[in-house]
Order: structure tokens, then C-alpha cells, then sequence
């Protein structure tokens, strides 16, 4: 992702990016159940790096397995690019934890862009202390390993009904997560951008008392004209 997709992206609303790729065809790109742990914060932007959950056979992950230098939860923390945000598949299932403080203080201190789950957190609001941008569907103190089992890192995922492709373009703010696929990312920065623009316009005349016909959307030559006057050069 360009410097400067990233910086556009950080200045629309996941709302914006919804229209935008929905113009495109995709209709089901916003990550369902998930919130912010913290709201008011800037808008994470991030390119995924993905961990899958799958259901935990109680065999093969008794609390020992944390003993294996090679076990994808925290080789997935330990690997998770500056930059980017850890996506984990946890199948929608709060009633274990997805990860919790440790691993999130770590994955900050490693400039991780922040990190979602369609699960659950465990230590929320010691997460939600942290200057870290972090997503999930409500607190949950379990250890993972009593539903969940670590099994792939940086493959496709399912999360909150949405398929997420590492590298895919994720971007998070007061109302949710949207995934914007990786070659789409330049374009639909682009074209949020300037959406964001009209709709400061239309917000300013609203608010003059203008009525929305022919404004919003845009259908009136008259507006297109004034749009174009109004804009900043």
C-alpha cells in the first residue's frame, strides 16, 4: 500500500469506503458484530496479516502447547509487520478469549497498525489503556485454548462474514471494520476522498437549509457548479 493510499484512507469514514466499493460491486465488506474497544480514536489503517482459529481438540491444545517456540498465536505476534493489523478468525465465537493484554502491548510496541478479532478479548479494558487500535465483539476472560486452536498464520480468512486476504487493506473507525481488497486500495482511497469532499458540501448546505433534491445525490447541474466553486483548489 502506497504512503499516501494510507494517508487518504485515514481521513474517510468506513461508511465512505462502504459506498465506494459497493459502487464496485462488492456489497459485503464490513466486518459484522465487531466494535472498538475505545471510541474517538484515529482511524486505523493497515494492511492484514491473519491468524486462523479453529475449534480446540482438547488432545492437541492443552496449556502446554504454549511451551513451543513455533506456535501460531505468538509466532503470528512475533511476526506481524510494522504496520499492518493482526486479523484473527476466531468463527465469531466470543466465549473464549482471542488474545489478550500481553499480546496486544506486544504487538503496539512492534508498531502493529492494531488488531481485530470477530471474537473476543480477554483483559479489554487493559487493551483499551493501550495507544492501540483494537476490534472485537465484547470482552471474554477464558483462555483461547479452551475453544480455540491456533492453526494457520497469513492465509485467507473468514472474519465477522467477510473474506480477508492477507494484504487486503483494513481499515477501522467508530463504527466498525471495513476490508478493502489489496488491488482496489489506490482507488478507492481515491474515490472516498473526493465523496468525503461533496458530502462536506452537501453537510454545509443542509445545514444553510437547502433541501436535499437534486443535491444529495448529485443530480443538478446547478450544484455540480456550485460543488466546483466551493471546492478547495
Amino acid at each position: 500500500m502506497l504512503a499516501s493510499t494510507r494517508e487518504q484512507l485515514r481521513t474517510v469514514s468506513t461508511a465512505t469506503i462502504a459506498t465506494a466499493l459497493f459502487k464496485l460491486g462488492l456489497r459485503n465488506q464490513f466486518i459484522q458484530g465487531v466494535q472498538p474497544l475505545v471510541k474517538g480514536r484515529p482511524t486505523m489503517v493497515g494492511e492484514a496479516f491473519t491468524l486462523r482459529y479453529i475449534p480446540a481438540r482438547e488432545d492437541l491444545n492443552p496449556i502446554a502447547v504454549f511451551q513451543d517456540k513455533k506456535h501460531p498465536q505468538r509466532v503470528a505476534v512475533e511476526t506481524c509487520p510494522e504496520g499492518a493489523v493482526l486479523v484473527i478468525d476466531s468463527r465469531k465465537d466470543c466465549r473464549a478469549a482471542s488474545a489478550g493484554s500481553i499480546l496486544a502491548s506486544r504487538l503496539m510496541v512492534r508498531a502493529a497498525a492494531g488488531m481485530v478479532t470477530d471474537g473476543g478479548f480477554r483483559d479489554a479494558a487493559e487493551i483499551a489503556k493501550l495507544d492501540f487500535p483494537a476490534y472485537h465483539q465484547r470482552p471474554s476472560a477464558p483462555t483461547n485454548l479452551t475453544l480455540h486452536q491456533a492453526i494457520d498464520i497469513n492465509v485467507p480468512i473468514g472474519c465477522g462474514d467477510v473474506a480477508v486476504f492477507p494484504g487486503d487493506v483494513i481499515v477501522g473507525d467508530d463504527e466498525g471494520v471495513m476490508v478493502i481488497p489489496a488491488h482496489l486500495a489506490d482507488e478507492i482511497a481515491e474515490v472516498a476522498v473526493k465523496m468525503t469532499q461533496y458530502e462536506d458540501f452537501v453537510t454545509e448546505k443542509v445545514l444553510e437549509g437547502r433541501s436535499i433534491i437534486g443535491l444529495y445525490p448529485l443530480t443538478d447541474e446547478v450544484y455540480k457548479k456550485e460543488f466546483e466553486a466551493w471546492k478547495p483548489k
